[in-house]
């Protein structure tokens, strides 16, 4: 239902809140601009995979709000994506409106922090690997020196 064109109190804010919600955020400076990029972080966030790749498709574009949605996207996609999600968030940051930037780097923070995680995590299992290994290793030196201790003691 269109809100009524006679009541002062209900024209300004009516419309500014029907599009508090929608898919695409942007930089339209409005009241929503916080709410736009909050709700489409979380819908990232929560997104399958058909989503995220429909969103990608869908911003494609050169336009820094178009790189920041992209890399939001990437930011919850495939742990591959979130190095160009870092990247395009660090580029473009600066050139979201005053209000939107606290946020995208608290954003870009928390990134930061799930690479650094991640990369952490991958050189426990690299270290694991390797201890694995130098273990095998281990247990077949003990086998041989077992097997030479058989047989001094059987020729005594």
């Amino acid at each position: 239902m269109a809100p009524e064109q006679g009541q002062e109190g209900n024209a300004p804010t009516q419309p500014e809140a029907m599009e508090c919600y929608t898919q695409a955020p942007g930089f339209r400076d409005s009241a929503c601009l916080l709410q736009e990029w909050v709700a489409f972080g979380l819908a990232s966030q929560r997104a399958d995979s058909e989503w995220r790749s429909d969103m990608l498709e869908r911003f494609k574009g050169t336009r820094a709000e178009a790189r920041l949605a992209r890399a939001m996207v990437m930011a919850w996609g495939p742990v591959a994506q979130w190095k160009q999600a870092s990247e395009l968030l660090k580029a473009d940051l600066h050139a979201a409106p005053s209000k939107l930037q606290p946020l995208l780097r608290y954003w870009l923070n928390e990134l930061e922090r799930r690479r650094d995680l991640q990369y952490r995590h991958y050189q426990v299992l690299e270290e694991q690997k390797n201890l694995e290994a130098d273990k095998q290793a281990l247990e077949e030196k003990l086998d041989a020196l077992t097997d030479i201790e058989r047989n001094i003691n059987s020729r005594e």
